[in-house]
């Protein structure tokens, strides 16, 4: 999600209640952010060796989408964090490009997940849209959709001449980027109740996998509500 300034931007040293307190508040929000880099890695990785991917047409689903949405949704967004970013010495344009190359890896194994769960179905002869997981997953597909379009408006102002101003597509593609990503996340935490998973993951560890996607979700959420969305002017 693009913006003429960063995410995340820090208080000014010396401001609250002491040098102290500033300090603590960069430490906890790098913190925050590469543990968000570590679940997001770990919880795809952790999906896919779960879904023992090749055993059917279902068990390529849960693996493109966590790739999609817990990986690359993630790193999309938080490339733009100013804390903990590991393309923090890329330039303003050069994060840019990898945001639009995380959101294409994103289109493919989504649109491939989406496909495997379809023909897993259809073969199984069992119903479709049948559960809130699926339901979200179709939601989250659409909200996914219309941020990939209002950023082919950023990517591309002129040649569509659209009569929106700059400031105002770029707030529609943070919002979307925003609803998409807390869908997305509702749908993994969803899956989470599936007869599959809940078959596979018992206990503790079942657990552990429902709040782990909840974390990067709320470093994504405060990125993009506290850092661009307030500050950004909408002009007509």
């Amino acid at each position: 999600m693009p913006s003429d300034v960063e995410y995340s931007p820090l208080p000014a040293e010396g401001s609250g209640s002491g040098v102290h307190d500033f300090w603590l508040y960069v430490w906890m929000r790098r913190f925050s952010v590469i543990a968000s880099h570590v679940i997001a890695l770990g919880l795809t990785l952790l999906i896919s060796l779960l879904s023992r991917p090749g055993t059917s047409l279902f068990s390529w689903h849960p693996v493109c989408m966590s790739f999609a949405y817990c990986l690359c949704l993630t790193e999309g967004v938080l490339l733009f964090s100013a804390e903990g970013s590991p393309f923090c010495f890329k330039s303003r344009q050069g994060k840019v490009r990898l945001h639009w190359f995380f959101q294409a890896l994103l289109l493919v194994a989504a649109t491939t997940g989406a496909t495997f769960i379809v023909a897993s179905k259809n073969v199984s002869d069992l119903p479709h849209l049948a559960s809130w997981h699926s339901l979200l997953g179709v939601a989250t597909l659409s909200s996914t959709l219309f941020q990939l379009g209002a950023g082919l408006c950023l990517l591309f102002p002129k040649c569509l001449r659209l009569p929106v101003s700059p400031q105002r597509l770029k707030l529609y593609h943070a919002t979307c980027g925003l609803l998409a990503y807390l869908l997305a996340t509702a749908t993994v935490v969803s899956a989470m109740f599936s007869d599959w998973f809940s078959a596979t993951v018992r206990g503790a560890a079942w657990w552990a996998f429902l709040l782990l996607p909840l974390f990067p979700a709320a470093v994504v959420m405060n990125q993009i509500t506290n850092a661009y969305l307030p500050r950004k002017k909408i002009s007509s």
